[in-house]
């Protein structure tokens, strides 16, 4: 298939308020590879940004896809793409292995499973920002002693990953931090409450933050449960999709090259027409030309 059309489980909001869910997906190019061979500085937040700006063509009436508008997508809209690009490039079934959880056994469990029986769990409310109310054991109180405990936010985006990820590598509760002061619009009186602030929230406030934010989030369900063959016992674990996904992608530059070369020798096709090809298309005329090399070698002999 050319593209693939999917609804986003949140939904991208433009300008207006808008929101748009239908979004339209092109496969990954040989352009999109030669960015991944060369990613060692880019964490995989940045890497999907950049890889979604050039595959995702059209979200509702929105054309223009730049990487500000993929980083104002949703945590889970963002994954749902990732998901779907990985189906329009290769299939829906993915073949990985994983490692049993249990301490005491860390062997390796093939598994596999349809990317369309992974579950989406979607919003009742769209947003784009939530109110809750802190219990009162929970209120925040400023230096004049007041209690605010009415809390609006919004939730995580592809940009505040983006950013949490750079500061993670250096201080991880303090990337926390900033994230949630990102994401909070106001506690009572208090609006845009910075780090410093919420840092002096209970562990309390910190739970129901936790659990209200939860409850309105769309997510992909990538818990994958296993049984292991050698311990004989059951597991339920995360499943980095994006990673598998790139790891899968991975090819060296060198390989890329000369892909390319190989084709530009015998078809005469531009560096640009052939970086332009999806991978399966490019391996298939690699395919085609090694059979028909190999059938003009067997006529002369």
């Amino acid at each position: 298939m050319d593209t693939l059309t999917c609804l986003l489980p949140g939904g991208y909001a433009d300008g207006t308020g808008t929101l748009h869910r239908e979004a339209e997906l092109a496969p990954l190019s040989g352009r999109e590879e030669e960015l991944l061979a060369g990613r060692s500085n880019m964490s995989n937040a940045a890497l999907v940004t950049r890889i979604l700006s050039r595959c995702v063509k059209r979200i509702g009436t929105c054309s223009a896809i730049s990487e500000a508008i993929v980083r104002d997508l949703l945590v889970a809209d963002r994954q749902y793409l990732m998901l779907k690009l990985r189906e329009l490039t290769f299939s829906s079934r993915v073949q990985a292995t994983v490692v049993c959880p249990w301490p005491d056994c860390s062997r390796r469990v093939d598994i596999d499973f349809l990317l369309g029986d992974v579950p989406l769990i979607l919003p009742v409310d769209p947003g784009p920002t939530y109110r809750f109310q802190l219990s009162a054991e929970a209120a925040l109180y400023d230096e004049q002693g007041v209690a605010h405990r009415d809390v609006v936010f919004r939730l995580p985006t592809g940009g505040d990953q983006e950013f949490a990820a750079a500061l993670a590598l250096q201080d991880g509760e303090q990337a926390l931090m900033q994230l949630m002061s990102r994401c909070i619009r106001s506690i009572g009186d208090l609006h845009q409450p910075d780090a410093a602030l919420l840092g002096g929230l209970s562990p309390l406030a910190r739970t129901e933050l936790d659990q209200a934010m939860e409850a309105v989030t769309p997510r992909v369900d990538l818990n994958i449960a296993g049984l292991c063959p050698e311990c004989g016992r059951e597991f339920v674990q995360p499943f980095d999709m994006q990673e598998f996904f790139f790891s899968e992608l991975r090819i060296s530059r060198e390989q890329l090259y000369r892909e390319v070369h190989y084709l530009a020798y015998h078809y005469h096709w531009s560096e640009h027409e052939l970086t332009g090809l999806p991978r399966s298309k490019r391996r298939m005329y690699i395919a085609i030309l090694a059979d028909e090399i190999e059938r003009l070698n067997d006529a002369v002999v």
